[in-house]
């Protein structure tokens, strides 16, 4: 963990899921006075840590100086800024809050205009790296603020993050999460399109998945979510019904700059398919199971998916069986 004692300070830190949870621990192992608020409420492990539970967004807001959000998308953030109990009534000048939501980039403009009439300096820093990265510190954070905040909350940023970028100013880092969730869901369309050739035509995936990992075609993705389709480990993870959300931004982005983005659109009906049978809450690597349909193939061996008499996984493997807590 990075030493930032001598940054330590009051911060507020509201939407404590998937990401929210590990990365609010890493800031209080950092040294800093954490006030948590969350939907599903405060951890145990949280407070024990030294985590104060607030009863809302506004209670964080009245004790913090800098106040950090993580929610699923863009109404939550409205909400959670300018609702009721919202931070929005609890600002006085001077503070900063720092949205680290994957929303969309034209209500981020909006939000940072309406916060900075207050006084208030307004930062979006969305995040990549997924679970894994927030529990290690080692997520890749885009930026979109001011040279001067950026420079104020970079501390912060370091705690959390190895790759933090200043993409430029408000909406910028939420435009460069876009981008990044379209070249994620082209690589797990990619990787699954590849197991899945190579199982319908006879090779063992967990072996070509071996090989081309020490090739030109290896990615994170591969390693990761290749894993995941074979193994038919589908609990989430960053659930399909997420990346629907970011795909959709980077479509009706694409319409109003009048460009075509037809590899995403196709991703992104991939993953409608998978909600169709249920798996909205699946992780975003079940992408393969829709192709699969299409091939009436599976990946993964009988034995390696514990399949039953359909051709569905069985209970071991069942994406609806997973629980799918929120990102925030």
């Amino acid at each position: 963990m990075k030493d930032s004692s001598s940054q330590a300070g009051k911060l507020g830190f509201i939407g404590l899921g998937i990401m929210g949870r590990p990365m609010a621990a890493n800031l209080i192992q950092a040294g800093h006075t954490l006030y948590l608020h969350s939907r599903s409420g405060v951890a145990a492990d949280l407070i024990a840590a030294g985590g104060v539970a607030c009863a809302s967004a506004a209670e964080v807001t009245r004790n913090s100086d800098v106040i950090i959000t993580m929610l699923p998308d863009s109404p939550d953030v409205e909400k959670v800024l300018f609702g009721p109990d919202g931070i929005a009534g609890a600002l006085s000048p001077g503070k900063t809050v720092i949205d680290m939501s994957s929303i969309s980039p034209v209500a981020t403009r909006d939000f940072a205009r309406r916060i900075d009439a207050l006084g208030c300096a307004y930062v979006d820093a969305p995040v990549s790296g997924g679970e894994v990265g927030a529990k290690s510190a080692a997520l890749t954070i885009m930026v979109g603020a001011s040279p001067e905040t950026f420079e104020k909350v970079r501390p912060l940023f370091q705690v959390l993050g190895k790759n933090i970028t200043l993409i430029g100013e408000n909406g910028a880092g939420q435009i460069c999460k876009v981008a990044n969730q379209i070249i994620v869901a082209l690589n797990i369309e990619a990787v699954a399109e590849a197991l899945l050739f190579a199982s319908k035509a006879g090779a063992d995936p967990g072996k070509v998945r071996q090989a081309l990992l020490g090739g030109f075609a290896s990615s994170r993705v591969l390693e990761v979510h290749g894993e995941r389709m074979i193994k038919r480990t589908f609990e989430p993870g960053f659930r399909i019904e997420l990346h629907q959300k970011d795909l959709a931004l980077a479509l009706a982005s694409a319409r109003h700059l009048g460009i075509s983005l037809p590899a995403t659109a196709t991703a992104q009906e991939l993953f409608n398919a998978c909600q169709a049978r249920g798996g909205a809450r699946w992780d975003h690597s079940a992408m393969v199971r829709a192709l699969e349909l299409l091939a009436n193939h599976q990946v993964a061996t009988s034995a390696a998916r514990g399949e039953g008499p359909t051709g569905e996984p069985g209970a071991g493997g069942a994406p609806e069986a997973a629980g799918g807590r929120d990102r925030r």
